[in-house]
């Protein structure tokens, strides 16, 4: 089975056409995709969203049904990692090695979490932010960003 942790900037093309989403909407529709976000994610992606509506990139009507479909989405497609302890304590000492905003710290905190806890096949970290990604990579995961042209 495919693991697969979902970063914020990643996620919200699956609720609005930008460049990846195409790639995303491919991994998320795979039968064997286990979809996993930190449940912080929930918030950061309706202000991601409300954001665009506000810059005028989105009209309201757009940024409403994306964000009632991804509140339809959270319950049934995503297994959710919460903000325990350990991610907190993992995403303090991201910020410290290296220099991450608190959000894009907690993200990669709840995903290196799963990835310390073992099990067969380790998240792939999606992500489309390129500091959050070096981040990752020299925290020993695997990462994809969806809007990378290969």
């Amino acid at each position: 089975m495919a693991r697969l942790f979902f970063d914020t900037s990643a996620l919200v093309k699956l609720y609005v056409r930008e460049p990846g989403t195409d790639r995303v909407l491919g991994l998320a529709a795979a039968a064997d995709a286990e979809l996993l976000l930190l449940a912080l994610t929930r918030v950061e992606l309706r202000a991601a969203i409300r954001r665009r509506e506000r810059m005028g990139d989105i009209v309201s009507e757009d940024a409403d049904r994306a964000i009632g479909q991804f509140e339809a989405d959270w319950q049934r497609q995503f297994l959710i990692q919460a903000a325990t302890d350990g991610v907190l304590s993992s995403a303090v000492a991201l910020v410290d090695r290296h220099g991450l905003r608190a959000l894009d710290a907690l993200q990669l905190g709840a995903c290196l979490t799963l990835f310390q806890a073992g099990g067969a096949d380790p998240p792939l970290f999606v992500c489309s932010d390129q500091q959050l990604n070096q981040a990752a990579a020299a925290e020993g995961l695997r990462f994809l960003d969806p809007a990378a042209t290969d």
